[in-house]
């Protein structure tokens, strides 16, 4: 047969007949075979290298609290993302986040790099302003960010909210990258829930969960469409967010303790 191994051979003139073998089944290996594979070899590396076995144990999933939505939940000790433009359901769904947030009687605070946060509006919503820290940053991104990390870093809060939704997107994607991974090695391994809302995506891969609102439809009423403008009211707007787990896409991350 073609490509057989010759017997009779002694082991040092088999090894390269075993190498090719092996390179071979590893070409026809699938993607997930192939991580497994190297995952494989990487434990067995370690395991020299310590001289003995080690537990290997998947990372947990982060703990979740609920957003005042049924559908959506919070990491904890992550970056959480609200994008979206203007009229898209982004504050809605940032009101019930307060919301719910100051109803378990956590402290929160919200970073309002653009002076958009409305009391009247927030206390409506249900919103407890007793157990708000309310940070106005004078339409200044930098600062906002540099508020936001100092909370951070402070501890204390069980919600953190970054506010750039009315910042110009120029000046929001002046902000670096190394600053929202900054915020993100800040916000891990805490009990805190770390939110960002802006028109577009701006931490990238640093955000846990993105959930990027879009506007659905307008309700009126009054007479029909076909009517003179004047007559119909807008009653609201029928917003949907959809949810993206970037933490999913990436590979699984293990910890090791050596027994």
């Amino acid at each position: 047969m073609r490509g057989a191994v010759p017997s009779g051979l002694p082991v040092t003139e088999l090894r390269p007949h075993i190498d090719t073998a092996l390179a071979f089944l590893y070409k026809l290996s699938t993607g997930e075979e192939k991580a497994n594979m190297g995952a494989a070899a990487l434990r067995e590396q370690f395991d020299s290298f310590l001289g003995g076995p080690l537990d290997w144990r998947a990372r947990p999933h982060p703990e979740t609290v609920p957003s005042g939505i049924a559908e959506i939940d919070l990491p904890r000790g992550g970056l959480t993302e609200i994008v979206g433009p203007a009229s898209s359901g982004r504050t809605s769904l940032l009101l019930s986040i307060l919301a719910t947030a100051t109803a378990r009687q956590e402290a929160c605070a919200l970073v309002d790099a653009e002076d958009a946060f409305d009391p009247g509006s927030a206390a409506a919503a249900g919103v407890l302003l007793d157990r708000l820290l309310w940070v106005r940053c004078g339409h200044n991104a930098e600062h906002a960010l540099k508020a936001a990390d100092l909370l951070i870093q402070g501890g204390g809060f069980g919600l953190a909210i970054l506010d750039l939704g009315d910042t110009p997107l120029a000046s929001a994607r002046r902000i670096s990258l190394t600053s929202w991974f900054r915020l993100r090695r800040a916000v891990e391994n805490t009990p805190s829930v770390l939110v960002t809302v802006a028109r577009q995506s701006l931490a990238s891969a640093c955000a846990s969960l993105v959930l990027e609102c879009a506007r659905d439809r307008a309700a009126w009423s009054g007479a029909e469409p076909s009517g003179p403008p004047a007559s119909r009211l807008l009653r609201g707007i029928r917003a949907r967010a959809t949810s993206t787990h970037r933490s999913r896409t990436c590979s699984p991350v293990f910890t090791a303790a050596a027994l």
